[in-house]
């Protein structure tokens, strides 16, 4: 597995050598044709446009996105900066990116990417088979963000430079998925950057200049080897609250807000020169029901009567920041979903036969944790329980509160906000005390099967098994939000909250 550049790749250096001239030769007013693709667009070469996006979320301290824990840098950097093997769209599937095509085995083990010829990065250099070869090796060698995802992965190989092989030792269905992500991103293999600082992508941005926990400011990539961004600048500002948010909006300070998925959208509602766009997101609001011995949802029955007393629809539409009903562990946009609504739909008085079956000294008091952003919830399903023999001693507690009490067993119900790849396997791996045998075997087959169609089939069975046997009560998947000035276009709109390339954002 080399890490040097093939012979070829010096021809190509000089080639972006001369396509750098010929940028700048344009952006005086000359006008330039993209070296590869075809025409550019006259009025995107030479526009000024240049928008602010506000984000309410923690800004980062750096921007190694090798290193960092965090999906506040996939938010900012993937797709605008840096550029995935695989690419994946609003929906949540995988799309050709650097690998314009792929071939995958009948065994699922061996992958054969096809990549896109005359790319380069934003430096200039070329970007070939090398490079993807060298990410991977530093990603599993180096044990990056993402390294996990690339379970079973046996050799890689370039045998010409628009070719990469890669071998598994078992099959990954996930594979493809983990390379649209960190596990993918394809660095220069002979760039030497401060990527604390600085950044070597092949993406339509390049990095202007980073203020650690205040901003990020991106430029337009005129090497970019597709479609040229936008917008010439895009500056990512970071605020502490939907409110910090709300005002920026209302003083010009930003253009465009990305909500956090538990934030509400109601204060933008109220101007007419903000559009809201809600979209879907991977994030699920789950009531966690503690399945160990000890509590009395280590019975199937109490946990039936949870499911039947809570009204998912009514819950859904009283909470601005919810996107459709959930009724098992699997969202809309991940893969493997399937509507289970026919599964335990409200009745109340269904759920009181079941509460019947026990008596009121076995039931006792049920401790019900609840995040702070989330304590409408909260409320809201206390009085859904309020007729019942469930009584629901509601305790509003911080983020890292939960956690460790949810660990603990410290608790009998929970709300809990799930999302990625290892949330899906949570009552696989009996994180809220579930040990359904049925649901264990269906999430081990899933994760060995050799395609993607297999994979998604054994997930919807683990999915029903899980959801039939009420291993918890699931409330709704959340809302991706943007608001936007009236005059911007070109924005995103699914799974902001962790996917956010901002290529077309413009002025109209």
């Amino acid at each position: 597995m080399s890490r040097s550049k093939p012979q070829t790749s010096g021809p190509v250096r000089g080639l972006a050598f001369l396509g750098a001239a010929v940028v700048l030769f344009a952006l005086a007013g000359v006008g330039w044709a993209h070296f590869s693709h075809g025409s550019v667009d006259a009025t995107l070469l030479h526009s000024g446009s240049e928008v602010t996006v506000g984000l309410d979320s923690p800004a980062p301290q750096s921007l190694d996105i090798r290193t960092v824990q965090g999906k506040e840098l996939d938010q900012a950097l993937i797709g605008n900066v840096y550029e995935t093997l695989v690419g994946r769209d609003e929906n949540n599937k995988p799309v050709p990116s650097i690998a314009k095509s792929w071939d995958v085995s009948k065994d699922g083990l061996n992958y054969t990417f096809t990549l896109n010829t005359d790319m380069r990065f934003a430096n200039g250099d070329a970007l070939d088979s090398t490079d993807v070869v060298y990410s991977l090796q530093q990603v599993i060698n180096k044990d990056y963000v993402g390294s996990v995802d690339l379970t079973g992965l046996k050799s890689v190989k370039n045998p010409d430079t628009s070719t990469v092989q890669i071998n598994l030792s078992s099959p990954n269905p996930r594979l493809l998925r983990a390379l649209s992500s960190r596990a993918g991103i394809v660095y220069d293999s002979t760039s030497n950057v401060n990527y604390a600082k600085q950044a070597s992508g092949s993406g339509p941005f390049t990095v202007h200049s980073f203020d650690p926990g205040n901003s990020i400011v991106f430029t337009r990539n005129p090497l970019y080897w597709k479609q040229q961004s936008a917008s010439s600048q895009m500056t990512m500002r970071y605020f502490d609250s939907a409110g910090s948010l709300n005002k920026a909006m209302k003083d010009g300070t930003i253009q465009v807000a990305v909500l956090r998925p538990s934030d509400s959208p109601k204060p933008f509602q109220n101007s007419k020169k903000y559009n809201v766009s809600k979209g879907l997101t991977t994030s699920k609001v789950t009531l966690a029901l503690n399945n160990n011995a000890d509590s009395i949802f280590s019975d199937q029955r109490a946990r039936a009567a949870v499911r039947y007393i809570l009204d998912n629809e009514s819950i859904t539409k009283a909470q601005p920041n919810a996107a459709s009903v959930l009724n098992g562990p699997i969202s809309p946009l991940e893969p493997g979903y399937d509507d289970l609504s026919v599964m335990f739909p409200h009745n109340l008085d269904e759920g009181k036969n079941d509460i019947n079956y026990f008596g009121p000294n076995y039931i006792g008091d049920i401790t019900f944790l609840v995040p702070s952003e989330y304590a409408t919830l909260g409320q809201q399903i206390v009085e859904q329980f309020k007729t019942t023999r469930f009584n629901l001693v509601m305790q509003v507690v911080d983020d890292s509160t939960l956690a460790q009490r949810v660990a603990n067993g410290d608790y009998k119900m929970a709300i809990v906000a799930m999302q990625g790849p290892d949330d899906l396997g949570a009552f696989a791996d009996g994180r809220f005390g579930y040990q359904g045998s049925q649901a264990q075997e269906d999430y081990r087959n899933a994760l060995a099967s050799p395609n993607d169609i297999d994979y998604q089939q054994n997930l919807r069975a683990y999915a029903k098994a899980v959801s039939s046997d009420a291993g918890s009560a699931w409330l709704y998947t959340e809302s991706s939000m943007v608001v936007a000035d009236d005059n911007i276009a070109g924005y995103p709109k699914n799974m902001t909250d962790e996917y956010l390339p901002l290529r077309d954002v413009r002025t109209r």
